[in-house]
Formats: C-alpha cells, structure tokens, sequence
C-alpha cells in the first residue's frame, strides 16, 4: 500500500508540470492583453507601460513561468490584479462559505440517493419504479435555475420559510437561517440523476450470480440488498462522488451568485468577468491538484471498500 501511494504521487508531478505549462502558455497566449483590459480604452502609452511593469508582464516568457510555478509551489499566489487583495486570502476567506454550502449538499445528495436508489431498485419492475422514473425524467428536464427562481419565490417571498439572500461571521446562522433554501434546492435538483444513476449500479450487482446463490440459500430479499447489494455496489458509487468531490471545494456559481453568498464560486466568476488572471489560474491549478489528490484517496477507499481489489 505504502509503495502504491509513493508512486501515485510520483505520478502526479509530471501531470501537475503539465497543468502548469498548459494553464500558463493558454493565458499567455489566447487570454487577450490584460494591460489592456485593466487599463480601459483612454490610457496613454506611458500608463499601459508602467502598468505592464508593475504586472510583471515586461518580463521574458521564460522568467514569468518561473515566477508563477514558484508563487504554486511555494503556495504565494501573488495578489489580484483588480483588488490587489493577496489571493491566499481570497482562498483563505471565501472557501469556508463555499464549504458551509457544499459539504450539506454532497452528505444529504449522496445518502438520499443510495436509500432512494436502493429503494427504487427493491422495488424494480412495479408502478412504483416506473412513477419514480417518469417522476426523474421530468425532474431531469427543467433547468436548476427554474429551481432557484421558483423556490426563492415560493419559499423566500410566498411562505416566508426562508431569506432569500444573506451571510453572516456565524457559522451556526449561516448553517441554520441561511443555508437551508440553497442546500434544499440544489439536493432537490442532484436527487432525481443520482437516483436513476444508483438504481442503475444496483440493478447491475442484483444480476450477479453471487446475489442467485444468496437467494438459494434462502437469505431474505431485504438482507440482500444490504448485506451484498450496497457494499458490492458501492466501488461505482465512490466513484461518482469523487467525480463531483472537487466541485465542493470550488462551489456552485448558480447557488453563490443567487443566494448572494460569499463563496469561491462567486469570487471565480467575478475574476472571470474581470479578466483577473492570477485568480483563475490559481484556482485552476488548484482544482487540478485538489482532484489528482482525491483520486488518489478514492483508489485507496476502493481497497477499503472490496478487499479483492488489488493496488498495483
């Protein structure tokens, strides 16, 4: 296991190198000019120049992707080109709302899933799986952001359940008063795809022989489907959630911006309509690492999970 892991990371520098390289030549060369862009229309030479020197950007090529794979390494990102706010605190200050959002959504998204799924799959083949089918379907066809308009209207303004909009210093208020209506929307919207999908790898282990034997051997139809079902099923299901695990630590752009929250979504996309570079490329590579990392965690688990899995 410890010599598994050791080459896993080994693995990862040549990627991350890649990552960098890509990211940076990509913003160098296809992002447009920032010095313009930051500098607007009516700018003289004389300013977009001392601009340029005071970006870093009069520098070689060469020496600015050296200057930005030591801020990576040395975790000093620099600072923003439009806030001038050092991006280690950008992180450091919008991630905790970030998280207070998303980590509720994976936990309730992902248990509601496996009982609805694993439900729905008991059940396979009545009125009920089929209602439940007809039901994801629809629910799969209407945008999240007709969810957010319907629910702040009906939830936020009609009822009253709910703020619409807010965020404060407490992490028990936010949990509490501010929280609830974004977290409840977004689990409403990933419940009807994760549970079609969970059903699915339910319905795939329930075919397997070893589930025949059980039943021959005159084990009950409920302690099937917990005792063998969900634990053999449950390497796909590590591997869904690992596929969406980095977006928690990225956030939902759709939720932040809408439920005026101040996350890391909101901040990236704000750096994106600003043409802040250092920002997005920060938190490009960062998202990159953050999922090389969670793979590897995830191969780990499947170990964990099935012990004929064999690491190699």
């Amino acid at each position: 296991m410890f010599s598994y892991i050791i080459r896993r990371i080994w693995q990862m520098v040549p990627t991350l190198l890649g990552v960098i390289l890509l990211v940076f030549f990509l913003f160098k060369f296809f992002g447009g000019d920032p010095v313009e862009i930051l500098a607007g229309l009516k700018a003289s030479p004389e300013q977009m120049e001392a601009l340029r020197v005071q970006l870093g950007l009069d520098k070689s090529v060469w020496e600015q992707l050296w200057i930005f794979t030591k801020q990576i390494f040395t975790f000093d990102w620099g600072k923003s080109w439009t806030t001038n706010e050092a991006i280690s605190n950008i992180f450091a200050t919008r991630l905790p709302a970030t998280l207070t959002i998303m980590v509720p959504i994976l936990v309730l998204e992902v248990l509601l899933a496996i009982v609805a799924g694993l439900a729905v799959a008991y059940v396979r083949g009545s009125l009920t799986d089929r209602l439940v089918m007809v039901i994801t379907t629809v629910a799969l066809s209407i945008s999240f952001l007709v969810y957010i308009v319907v629910g702040q209207y009906l939830f936020g303004f009609v009822l009253g359940w709910f703020p619409v909009q807010g965020w404060t210093n407490s992490l028990w208020t936010n949990l509490t008063v501010y929280a609830p209506l974004p977290v409840f929307l977004a689990v409403l919207v990933s419940l009807a795809p994760q549970t079609r999908l969970y059903r699915s790898f339910f319905l795939d282990e329930i075919s397997q022989d070893y589930v025949r034997t059980a039943r021959a051997k005159g084990l009950g139809e409920r302690a099937i489907m917990f005792r063998h079902v969900l634990r053999n099923a449950m390497i796909p299901i590590l591997t869904n959630v690992a596929t969406g695990l980095p977006g928690v630590f990225i956030g939902s752009f759709l939720i932040e911006v809408f439920f005026s929250i101040p996350g890391l979504g909101r901040e990236i996309l704000t750096a994106v309509n600003r043409s802040d570079y250092p920002v997005i490329q920060a938190a490009t590579v960062y998202l990159a690492a953050l999922t090389m990392v969670i793979n590897l965690i995830t191969d780990i688990l499947y170990k964990w999970v099935d012990p004929r899995v064999t690491l190699k």
